[in-house]
C-alpha cells in the first residue's frame, strides 16, 4: 500500500513528495540559481560533489566535479533531474515520479537526508548504498556515498544544497579488513587449539611447543592489529608472562636473522645487560622492540651497524636502539605523528606511531629519541617493572 498520494498529479509515491516544478517554474529556478553570487561562489570555491535543488528535490545547479563525476560535460543533462535519476540508481524510474518515491527510497540515506532537511530546516547526513548502471554497458556498480543535506533560503524560494562524498573504497576496505580478521581469527584458534592438543600428547618435542608458541603469538598479533587498525573503538586485553632480558636479546636475534632489513648489517648485542625477568605483554614488547629496529636498519648504510642494551633504574627497565644516522629536524618533529612518513607510497606512516601508542597507552611506558648529528639517533622504551593494566 502507497503511503502518499498527490492529488495535483495522481503519481503515487513510498517516500517522498512526487511533486516536480512545472517546466516555466523549473527555468526560472536555474535561472535564479545561475545569477546568485552566493551559491556561484560555492560551486567553485567548496570541494567535492556540490548540487543545488529545489523544493521538489530537482536539481538546478551543480558543480563541475559532480559533472566528472557523472561523465557529463554539459549541465543542461543533468538539470531538473533528481540526484537518483542523474547518477544512475538503478531504482529511479520504479515508480513514474522517479527518485524518491520507490519502495527502496525510504531507506535510501540520500533521499531520507533530503526529506529531513526539507522538512526540520536543518543539516542532516546520512550514509547512502546506491546501485548504479551509468549507461556505459559497465553493468550494475555498488557506490557508497556520504551525503549531507541542508536546506536554505534565497531570494523567496527554498533550496537546498547537497554535498556528496564517494567513499566506496573506504568502504570496501573496511569490509574487507572485517572479513579478514574474523576469518583470520576462526583459523588461528583452529591452530591453536591443535597446537595445545599435540603439546598435550607430545609434551617432549621441542618442534611442537615451537608451533603452538608460535600459533599463540599469531594469534595475538592479528589482535594487536585489530586494535591498531580501529583508531576509535579498538581494546587490546593485555595478557602478561614472565620473560628475562636474555630471552628479548634471543627472540630479537632469531628474528632478524631471516628479516631483508638486516641483510649485510649487524644487530650488535650488549655484553652485559641486566639480569631480571619482568612481567610484560611479550607480543606488544617484541613488537615495539623490532620496530625500533626496523627503523634503526631502514637508516644504517650496508656494512654498518645496529646496537641495541638495556639498563634498569627508578622501576623502569629501558631499551635502546642505536643507529649512526640523525633525524633531520623537520622530520624529527612529526616522528610519532600518524599517517606522517618520508616513503612515497599509501599506507605508510604507521611504524613509529605504533611504538608510541603500543608502548605508552597499553604498556604504561614512555617511548621516546634522540637525536644529533655526529651522535645518530637513540630510540628508547621504557618499561614499568610493575604490572602494567590493560587500557584502552
Amino acid at each position: 500500500m502507497k503511503d502518499q498520494f498527490s492529488e495535483n498529479e495522481g503519481k503515487e509515491t513510498f517516500f517522498a513528495p512526487p511533486e516536480r516544478a512545472d517546466a516555466a517554474a523549473l527555468q526560472k529556478e536555474i535561472a535564479a540559481a545561475s545569477k546568485n553570487p552566493v551559491i556561484d561562489t560555492l560551486l567553485v570555491s567548496v570541494g567535492g560533489l556540490i548540487a543545488i535543488l529545489n523544493e521538489q528535490r530537482q536539481i538546478i545547479a551543480v558543480n563541475d566535479a559532480f559533472l566528472h563525476t557523472l561523465g557529463v560535460d554539459d549541465p543542461g543533462e543533468v538539470l531538473g533531474l533528481r540526484p537518483g535519476e542523474a547518477m544512475g540508481c538503478v531504482h529511479a524510474y520504479d515508480e513514474p515520479a522517479g527518485c524518491g518515491t520507490t519502495e527502496f527510497c525510504s531507506t535510501c540515506g540520500a533521499a531520507v537526508a533530503m526529506v529531513a532537511a526539507l522538512g526540520y530546516k536543518t543539516p542532516v547526513e546520512r550514509m547512502c548504498a546506491l546501485a548504479v548502471d551509468d549507461g556505459t554497458g559497465r553493468g550494475m556498480r555498488d557506490v557508497a556515498l556520504r551525503v549531507r543535506a541542508h536546506s536554505f533560503t534565497a531570494g523567496e524560494q527554498t533550496l537546498l544544497l547537497l554535498f556528496l562524498q564517494d567513499i566506496t573504497r573506504e568502504q570496501h576496505r573496511a569490509a574487507l579488513e572485517r572479513t579478514f580478521y574474523h576469518d583470520v581469527s576462526n583459523l588461528i584458534e583452529g591452530l591453536l587449539g591443535a597446537s595445545e592438543v599435540l603439546v598435550s600428547r607430545e609434551t617432549k618435542s621441542k618442534l611442537i611447543t615451537l608451533i603452538r608458541t608460535a600459533s599463540f603469538r599469531l594469534k595475538r598479533e592479528v589482535e594487536l592489529q585489530k586494535y591498531l587498525s580501529d583508531t576509535q573503538n579498538g581494546t587490546y586485553q593485555l595478557i602478561l608472562q614472565d620473560i628475562a632480558v636474555a630471552q628479548v636479546w634471543t627472540d630479537l636475534k632469531n628474528f632478524f636473522d631471516y628479516q631483508p632489513e638486516a641483510e649485510h648489517k649487524t644487530l650488535r648485542f650488549p655484553d652485559t645487560y641486566p639480569d631480571i625477568s619482568f612481567k610484560t605483554d611479550v607480543v606488544l614488547l617484541m613488537r615495539i622492540l623490532c620496530n625500533m629496529i626496523i627503523n634503526a636498519f631502514e637508516a644504517t648504510p650496508a656494512g654498518r651497524e645496529v646496537r641495541v642494551w638495556a639498563e634498569r633504574d627508578a622501576g623502569m627497565l629501558s631499551f635502546f636502539v642505536w643507529n649512526e644516522q640523525a633525524i633531520p629536524a623537520d622530520v624529527a618533529r612529526r616522528v610519532f605523528q600518524r599517517n606522517f612518513s618520508t616513503k612515497e607510497g599509501d599506507g605508510r606512516g604507521l611504524g613509529t606511531y605504533a611504538m608510541k601508542r603500543f608502548g605508552e597507552t597499553l604498556c604504561g611506558g614512555k617511548v621516546s629519541f634522540l637525536t644529533s648529528p655526529g651522535e645518530g639517533t637513540i630510540f628508547c622504551f621504557a618499561h614499568p617493572l610493575d604490572e602494567v593494566k590493560s587500557k584502552k
